[in-house]
């Protein structure tokens, strides 16, 4: 059942800022909801709720994946700026996102040996 209810609000969340962009014509207000570190939030939730046990493994479990985040968002904010620049030099979109794909994991790749490098363990 917490399956279902997990899965329920994150496609929620998705749905949301579609309707807000599409239906409403409100893109400004779907990106800011889109910005906003929901998923993230909600899924500290769920580790929070989901972990039986030990507090301190879950204190550390949390404390793990938001430092992650942080870390896995710096790479991927230069997706936001080419994506819109590809779109208007004429880019069609699925090759588009699949080129801002690549770069995105390459620059993860690339912040995962730079943390590596100064000791930093995700």
């Amino acid at each position: 059942m917490l399956t279902i209810i997990k899965l329920a609000l994150s496609a929620g969340l998705i749905y949301v800022v579609n309707e807000v962009v599409i239906r409403h014509s409100r893109p400004a207000l779907g990106s800011l909801i889109a910005s906003l570190p929901l998923v993230s939030l909600i899924t500290f939730v769920w580790i929070y709720y989901g972990m039986q046990g030990d507090p301190a493994a879950r204190t550390e479990k949390l404390a793990a994946h938001s430092a992650g985040v942080f870390w896995f968002v710096l790479p991927s904010l230069p997706m936001f700026l080419i994506f819109p620049w590809l779109l208007r030099k004429g880019l069609s979109f699925w090759p588009n996102l699949l080129l801002c794909c690549l770069i995105t994991m390459g620059l993860y790749a690339g912040m995962a040996l730079v943390l590596k490098r100064f000791g930093i363990a995700l």
